[in-house]
């Protein structure tokens, strides 16, 4: 897969926090690292962020060292023990808490300068729907929303759901329930929420699988690493390859939406591009049966 358009973006976002969230980002970009994927992760937990916590990396500089023009997105990108290169986010940092929208702008926006051979960008954003993280959101062309069984969760999953669809017109949503007992339960709780979204948002929304509950999880982070590399053979290793290998048999979204998106001018580059280049064979091709009538030379 080429740098340029053919890249990927996912945002892993959730109404509430203390869903898992991060645990299944950062498991899924080691996943897809290790089918052979060039991935990039970028943790937008801006005030919080521990991606490089769960990946067992040492960053000595972030996001706010970006804001602040101290060092380029390039500069702060480290590559990480398994492969993924993070992109880390700040912690404990109370400016960082309340980024303006431009603000998120501006980091969106950096990543067409980035020059770098990717074929996904996973973004760990926070939980919420304040306007920095609905920035975050609507410039990924598919969100996945972590949820839980448990009402709250739910509640927060779906008032997220609505924004999206009812003040933005986003139809790439997927529900990735975690922390469940059974896959059919992962699916039962779906369709209960899809069900809600189709009677009062009049859209429904996409399944895109489940994370069960499993300890191995939680030992894993107790070691920094991802479940891929301290339990590969447990059952929630087996459910992030299953995330992975469902994330890459989506259809690549090659065009853009209108608004402010990651890669966007990479994208209307190669666009442009790919019409002209089709409009000058179209041209040659018309030229060539005039040229040659009958198709044959004389």
């Amino acid at each position: 897969m080429s740098n340029t358009s053919k890249i990927q973006v996912i945002c892993i976002a959730s109404g509430k926090g203390g869903v898992g969230k991060t645990v299944i980002a950062v498991n899924l970009a080691v996943a897809l690292q290790r089918m052979g994927k060039h991935v990039m992760l970028l943790d937008c937990d801006l005030d919080m962020a521990n991606a490089h916590i769960a990946l067992g990396t040492q960053c000595d500089h972030n996001l706010s060292h970006f804001l602040s023009g101290e060092k380029t997105l390039q500069e702060i990108a480290v590559t990480t023990r398994s492969g993924v290169r993070l992109v880390p986010g700040a912690s404990g940092l109370k400016h960082m808490a309340a980024i303006s929208q431009l603000q998120a702008a501006s980091i969106v926006q950096a990543f067409s300068a980035l020059e770098e051979e990717l074929d996904y960008l996973i973004v760990d954003i926070s939980a919420g729907i304040s306007p920095p993280t609905l920035a975050f959101m609507v410039a990924c062309p598919r969100r996945f929303i972590v949820v839980r069984d448990d009402p709250l969760s739910i509640a927060d999953a779906f008032a997220t759901i609505k924004v999206l669809v009812q003040d933005y017109g986003l139809s790439e949503i997927y529900l990735l329930p975690n922390g469940m007992c059974s896959q059919q339960d992962g699916e039962l709780l779906f369709n209960r929420i899809d069900r809600a979204c189709a009677n009062f948002l009049n859209q429904s929304i996409h399944y895109i699988g489940t994370i069960k509950q499993d300890r191995d999880i939680l030992l894993a982070l107790k070691k920094c690493q991802s479940v891929l590399e301290s339990a590969p053979k447990s059952l929630c290793a087996k459910d992030f390859k299953r995330l992975a290998l469902l994330t890459e048999a989506l259809e690549p979204i090659s065009y853009a939406s209108g608004v402010l998106e990651f890669f966007i001018e990479r994208l209307v580059k190669e666009n442009t591009f790919t019409r002209n280049s089709e409009a000058l064979q179209v041209s040659r091709n018309e030229f060539a049966s005039s040229a040659v009538p009958n198709g044959k030379y004389h």
